[in-house]
């Protein structure tokens, strides 16, 4: 049987470290967004070119297809051979 002495501590280390994560844990509050709703200034969420992600988007994928073709064309070389 435990003595009350040691779930007394248990106890109190338990909730020690709740308060103790609870205060790391704690993030700051979110930045201003940014901009006026009432017009003047840039826009809410800054001036993103969301038009370039797409362009990069397909050279990346054209550039993987040209890479997995080529390396399909080697392993049927060797199969070839």
């Amino acid at each position: 049987m435990r003595s009350p002495a040691r779930t007394i501590i248990q106890l109190i280390l338990v909730i020690g470290l709740c308060f103790i994560s609870m205060e790391a844990l704690a993030g700051t509050s979110p930045p201003d967004p940014g901009g006026d709703p009432s017009g003047g200034g840039p826009p809410v969420g800054g001036g993103a070119p969301i038009g370039n992600g797409t362009f990069i988007l397909i050279s990346a994928s054209l550039v993987y297809i040209f890479y997995k073709l080529q390396k399909f064309r080697k392993k049927i070389k060797e199969i070839e051979e």
